[in-house]
C-alpha cells in the first residue's frame, strides 16, 4: 500500500537475540513492533561458535549500511549491541532497549563456567557474560527492561538472593549509565512475549523513558 506524501516513515528496529537462540526468537517481538509503526529487522549471530569478536564489527556493519536506527536486545544480544557502539561511537543509533541485559555481569554464566564441560555451552561468549558491559558512549540513550518472575535454572546456579528472572538478578541489569530502569513480571525467556515489556520498549523508544 502506498504511503502518504506527509506520512513519516517507519522508524527502524534492529533486534538482537539471546545466547542459544536464533533471529527467530525475536518474531513475536518484532512482529508487535511492526503493528506499532516501526520496521523491524533481526540481526543473526553465531552466539557460542563466533561470539561477540565476529558479532560485533558484523553489527555495526549492519547498522550502518540500514541508516539511522534504534536496538531493541534481550540478554547476552545487549552486550553485543553495547560493545558495538563502544567500539564505534559515530554508528548511527540513537535508543536502545535491553531486555534482561546482564550489565554487570552474570553471576549464573560465571558459576556454569567453573564446569569444564558446561562451560562449553557459554562458547566465545562466555567472557563478555562474565564480565558485562557498563560502560558506552552517553550520547546513546540505552533503556534497560528486566524481569522478576524466577522461572529458569540460572537461580539454582547462581542462588539469588533478589529478585530475578531466573537466569539474571534484577541488580545484574542496573547501570549509572541506563536512561532509565523499569522491571516487569516476565521470566527472561518470557521478556520476548510480555504484552508488559513490548509496551515498555515501544514507550522507550518514542520518549527516551518507561512508562509509569
Amino acid at each position: 500500500m502506498k504511503r502518504g506524501g506527509d506520512a513519516p516513515p517507519p522508524s527502524r528496529v534492529v533486534l538482537l537475540h539471546g545466547i542459544w537462540m536464533a533471529g527467530v526468537t525475536m518474531q513475536w517481538f518484532g512482529g508487535r513492533l511492526r503493528a506499532a509503526g516501526f520496521a523491524p529487522e533481526t540481526f543473526g549471530y553465531h552466539s557460542i561458535v563466533g561470539g561477540p569478536d565476529q558479532a560485533v564489527p558484523q553489527l555495526a556493519r549492519q547498522l550502518r549500511e540500514g541508516g539511522e536506527a534504534d536496538i531493541v536486545a534481550h540478554s547476552l544480544g545487549g552486550l553485543v549491541a553495547l560493545e558495538a557502539l563502544a567500539a564505534e561511537p559515530d554508528l548511527p543509533v540513537r535508543r536502545v532497549v535491553c531486555l534482561g541485559v546482564p550489565l554487570c555481569g552474570s553471576s549464573a554464566a560465571a558459576q556454569l563456567a567453573r564446569w569444564p564441560v558446561a562451560s562449553l555451552w557459554l562458547g566465545r561468549s562466555a567472557g563478555i557474560l562474565q564480565d558485562g558491559c557498563t560502560q558506552w558512549p552517553r550520547r546513546f540513550e540505552v533503556g534497560m527492561v528486566a524481569g522478576c518472575l524466577p522461572h529458569g535454572l540460572g537461580g539454582l546456579l547462581a542462588q539469588f538472593d533478589g529478585d530475578n528472572d531466573g537466569t539474571v538478578s534484577v541488580e545484574e541489569t542496573r547501570s549509572p549509565r541506563l536512561a532509565d530502569h523499569v522491571v516487569v513480571e516476565a521470566s527472561h525467556s518470557g521478556l520476548l512475549f510480555s504484552v508488559e515489556a513490548i509496551a515498555q520498549a515501544q514507550a522507550f523508544l518514542h520518549k527516551g523513558r518507561f512508562a509509569r
